[in-house]
């Protein structure tokens, strides 16, 4: 399953959440505002990701706005991942925030994407390419 999460293709005003999981970790993608009209969208999206007790990694790049809400989300799955979260190339409103709230200290910065590794057999119990949460 295919996602456009380019900044571009929503709306003004709303964000997304998409979950991918593999059997090696976990992608969280977060895109346009992330606000707290998303608040139960992303806290299914951390359940799932948690469940998994896969290292979890976020794609940030396409957020164009972040409130509390977003920040007490990565706050915490940090405290609460098996493992660092990894933060994907986070745009300069996102590194101010993980500095302002010295979150930045609890998660690692990738400078690039790695990639993700979609299995070529999925857990049939996994949803193939992942469980997208756009708002409306």
């Amino acid at each position: 399953m295919a996602h456009d999460h380019s900044p571009g293709s929503l709306p003004e005003g709303e964000g997304s959440v998409a979950l991918f999981l593999s059997s090696s970790r976990a992608r969280l993608v977060l895109t346009g505002e992330i606000d707290v009209a998303l608040r139960g969208e992303i806290s299914e999206a951390m359940d799932e990701a948690l469940e998994a007790s896969l290292p979890i990694e976020i794609d940030t790049r396409g957020v164009t706005f972040m409130d509390s809400s977003g920040v007490s989300m990565l706050a915490r799955l940090s405290a609460r991942a098996p493992d660092r979260l990894q933060l994907i190339d986070p745009p300069e409103l996102v590194r101010f925030l993980l500095d302002l709230t010295r979150i930045g200290q609890l998660v690692d910065v990738v400078e690039a994407d790695p990639g993700f590794p979609f299995d070529p057999d999925p857990d049939p119990g996994v949803p193939a390419g992942g469980v997208d949460r756009a708002a409306d």
